[in-house]
């Protein structure tokens, strides 16, 4: 039997997720969460086979603190021996969101939109070890792969471009309706596709290849 856990803040998500899991003899869904905390916690309290992560979600347990889906997956694979495989399930499909998610340990990566039998698939393909993407990501992915790697998405140029005129990451963030986090998410990619480590040196190094 594979176990599972439903991370999402949004209980119709949860439901429907479940709906879908439980209808498998195989599959059961052993908990939900509605934080990336709430993920990480159960995680560590173990029983877990698969966790589906949503990516995004509103206020953490401390009331102030917002973790993302990739932070948690991160968390997971970095703190717990033998961690449970992680999947995440999602409506984000940008570059910046799949590769994040990729990069931090998620062993396969699904629109909310995708079949009930592409969910299930993926969740027995997960619990095996085995990487699950859906299409439209695989075939981002693909073509990120063929791409320079310092080819910047539409919002990194925008940040990058604030940062070039001198706006701080909070300017930035009110500029764009981000927060600060996620401004800061937007430059460690920026800086690590342009093998930089400065706002400065990310500003000089665009200009040099005509990104700005």
């Amino acid at each position: 039997m594979i176990r599972v856990l439903l991370a999402d803040d949004h209980e119709i998500v949860r439901l429907g997720l479940r709906a879908v899991l439980e209808s498998a003899e195989d599959i059961e869904v052993v908990g939900e969460v509605s934080t990336a905390e709430g993920a990480v916690q159960a995680a560590q309290e173990g029983g877990i086979d698969v966790i589906l992560m949503d990516l995004r979600f509103g206020p953490g347990v401390q009331g102030t603190q917002v973790s993302t889906g990739a932070d948690a997956t991160a968390a997971i694979k970095r703190n717990i021996d033998n961690p449970p495989k992680v999947l995440v399930v999602t409506n984000y499909d940008t570059d910046t969101d799949i590769l994040g998610a990729i990069e931090a340990g998620a062993l396969g990566y699904l629109l909310k939109d995708a079949p009930p039998s592409e969910l299930l698939a993926a969740v027995r393909s997960a619990a095996e070890g085995d990487s699950t993407l859906s299409p439209m990501v695989a075939n981002r992915l693909m073509t990120r792969v063929r791409t320079p790697k310092t080819s910047l998405t539409p919002r990194e140029l925008e940040v990058l471009k604030l940062v070039a005129g001198g706006s701080s990451n909070r300017d930035i963030g009110r500029i764009l309706f981000l927060s600060e986090a996620t401004v800061k998410s937007h430059l460690v990619h920026i800086y690590d596709k342009l093998g930089v480590r400065s706002r400065t040196s990310a500003v000089a190094a665009a200009r040099e290849q005509g990104l700005l």
